[in-house]
């Protein structure tokens, strides 16, 4: 396993030097985490690295597990050139739909990254900035370190923010489905109704799907 996290991370990690060298600068990587679920925010993360960063085992966060994001959360974060993360809670998802939410968590992050990048590299097809060149990525966390990086801060905040609203809201399985349309969730809605934290311009289906 050591072997393969090890061949994933030099593989992400040579897409973002051929990155750079091709922008002559620093590269940021965005990502978000919860644009799915039916409660809770949509967090996204955006980070940049020195050119010499090594964090064994970063890659797209869906791909690892529960401990190990945790693990290489408090690396990413200590050892990051700079980083930001935008929150966007579910009223506001609400108001605007879900995309428009997800754009305003990435400017939020990326509005508190303290050095100006060459390029913003962003895991999916919809991003654009009025400042900074950016480059939209399908499947993107898969394939740079930088925005696997992001996936990681991203995933791992929203989730302790779900298992904190677990604690207010006992009815809920926050700190297990982390909101998302699970059967379990499904049938807590059914029982209990709608939280102060359910979006309430979802529509609920019934899905036998686990979060990661």
């Amino acid at each position: 396993m050591k072997h393969s996290y090890r061949r994933r991370t030099l593989k992400i990690l040579r897409f973002d030097n051929n990155l750079r060298q091709k922008c002559s600068g620093l590269i940021c990587g965005i990502d978000e985490a919860g644009r799915g679920p039916l409660a809770g925010p949509v967090v996204a993360a955006a980070v940049m690295f020195s050119d010499d960063a090594y964090i064994e085992g970063v890659f797209d966060s869906k791909m690892l597990s529960h401990q190990k994001r945790e693990e290489l959360y408090d690396e990413i974060t200590g050892s990051a050139f700079c980083y930001g993360v935008g929150i966007v809670d579910n009223r506001v998802i609400d108001e605007m739909n879900i995309l428009e939410a997800t754009k305003e968590a990435m400017n939020k992050a990326l509005s508190k990254i303290k050095t100006e990048p060459s390029l913003v590299i962003v895991d999916g097809n919809f991003y654009t900035h009025h400042l900074y060149p950016v480059e939209n990525l399908i499947g993107g966390d898969a394939m740079s370190f930088s925005i696997a990086a992001a996936s990681i801060i991203a995933k791992v905040t929203r989730d302790r923010m779900m298992i904190d609203y677990e604690r207010k809201y006992p009815h809920y399985s926050f700190s297990h489905h982390k909101g998302y349309a699970t059967k379990k969730h499904v049938e807590e809605i059914s029982r209990h109704g709608l939280s102060e934290i359910h979006r309430k311009s979802f529509r609920i289906r019934e899905i036998n799907y686990e979060p990661w």
